[in-house]
């Protein structure tokens, strides 16, 4: 089953259980897969999002919810963080487990290997062969600084 009939048969059992939060949160999430289906096909595509593009819109989601609820905590309004994070969660249901710390250490170490890299100018190669592999499985942000040090 692919990443959109996964969130759709999620949606309509959200209806169906009149659980108002999730439903909302899966029609954000079909709203963003749709936005980006409407702008590949502006671009002269006229191919649908796949699950790998699902999955880096799942993931951007996530952390604008983490950037928001930050910003609500430390605002004070703790109701709309608490919401933000009950979103997370939601959305986190379609993504895959999360690499731990070493995995993501070893997925680097691997990736340098296959790719062959030996300084710093084959950084981009070796990203480009975790992003291909493990999209939303880690977080880009943190793992760049990795490979960065590794290679440098």
């Amino acid at each position: 089953m692919n990443m959109r009939d996964r969130i759709g048969a999620a949606l309509k059992d959200a209806m169906k259980s009149r659980d108002a939060d999730r439903l909302s949160t899966l029609r954000l999430i079909n709203a963003a897969i749709k936005d980006k289906d409407i702008a590949l096909r502006g671009e002269g595509g006229d191919a649908s999002v796949g699950d790998a593009e699902v999955l880096a819109i799942l993931g951007r989601m996530v952390k604008q919810r983490q950037e928001s609820a930050r910003a609500y905590e430390e605002g004070g309004r703790l109701e709309l963080a608490e919401k933000e994070l009950a979103e997370i969660k939601v959305i986190e249901d379609f993504l895959p487990r999360q690499l731990t710390p070493e995995e993501v250490g070893a997925a680097v170490d691997a990736a340098i290997a296959e790719v062959g890299a030996s300084s710093i100018r084959d950084m981009g190669k070796v990203m480009a062969a975790l992003k291909a592999r493990y999209t939303g499985q880690m977080d880009f942000g943190a793992t760049g600084p990795m490979v960065k040090d590794r290679l440098g």
